[in-house]
């Protein structure tokens, strides 16, 4: 989609918030995808997003500005450039798996469901998930607090808007990325936002707008596609007038990993200097949350050089 307008935006800072302005549109998490299971020619990604010639140029030109892929082109051979991941990019690994969990239990992907993880440190498939790094624990979004850390300011940003893209993918398309189904959900700003928000705590209309410098008409249409999804439900709060809270589902509580991994993601790649803007309490164990994607067959913290991806 062509960008419509630049804004400033003052808003509470947030890791999470500076990760969605630098990775979360959809096109720019559908090229990524890619790029993890190896497919790096213009032609290749663009067959695999079905974005079209211009969006494509676009988000490879916006990635490359962000440090999230490497534009290679090779001396005295052929001029098409092979697009590749960055230290940057590669970090975001752990929240590919976390799509990957959350797709397959709620979705029936048929790539996905044929995908088969090993992991050569133990030589057994296996399947990841999201542990305390203290206890080795696992993790869900009933045992972590939220508190303001030390960079619990105000972020002062110029942002792209873009409108939600109305193009989801049709049965036809479904397996032909791994976590389409997740990515046409969250690869727009606002709904990823309400979900962060939510899973802080946050249930109220008048809550979500005052931390999101959104139009009241953007919020009610997000809110209403995330009740026709399944990752909210609502509760009537006050009758006259009708009023509603907004509660996650099952569903919705889920998508704790895949948001955990990307606000420790950004708070090591998008930082501002001042710390970390929130700090997590895993409460079972008392200590400061730091996550870890484990193995689920022998425990270790798993490494994408180490793990072998068949389809």
């Amino acid at each position: 989609m062509s960008v419509l307008k630049k804004n400033t935006l003052s808003t509470k800072a947030s890791s999470i918030n500076r990760a969605l302005d630098e990775i979360g549109d959809k096109w720019c998490l559908l090229i990524l995808q890619e790029a993890f299971w190896g497919i790096n020619t213009f032609n290749g990604i663009l067959a695999g997003t079905g974005a079209s010639r211009g969006v494509l140029s676009d988000r490879l030109n916006w990635l490359q500005s962000k440090d999230c892929l490497r534009k290679d082109v090779i001396k005295n051979g052929p001029r098409r450039p092979t697009y590749h991941l960055t230290k940057k990019s590669i970090d975001l690994y752990s929240n590919g798996l976390m799509a990957m969990v959350w797709e397959r239990k709620y979705f029936a992907t048929p790539t996905l469901d044929s995908v088969e993880l090993t992991h050569k440190t133990c030589a057994k498939a296996f399947w990841p998930i999201m542990e305390c790094s203290h206890c080795n624990q696992p993790v869900s979004s009933d045992d972590v607090s939220f508190h303001a850390g030390p960079g619990a300011t105000k972020d002062t940003r110029i942002t792209k808007t873009r409108r939600r893209s109305s193009s989801n993918a049709s049965p036809d398309d479904q397996g032909k990325t791994l976590y389409r189904n997740l990515i046409n959900l969250l690869g727009d700003r606002w709904t990823a936002n309400v979900i962060a928000l939510a899973l802080h705590g946050l249930n109220r209309f008048d809550d979500f707008h005052q931390e999101l410098p959104v139009a009241t008409n953007i919020l009610a249409d997000r809110l209403k596609l995330l009740i026709h999804e399944g990752v909210f439900y609502r509760l009537p709060y006050q009758q006259s007038p009708l009023r509603y809270e907004y509660h996650l589902t099952d569903k919705g509580r889920d998508l704790f990993p895949y948001f955990v991994s990307l606000l420790t993601w950004g708070d090591k790649w998008c930082a501002k200097g001042n710390g970390n803007p929130i700090l997590l309490k895993h409460e079972p164990c008392g200590e400061y949350f730091n996550p870890q994607v484990s193995c689920n067959q022998c425990g270790d913290v798993l490494i994408a050089t180490e793990v072998h991806f068949k389809l």
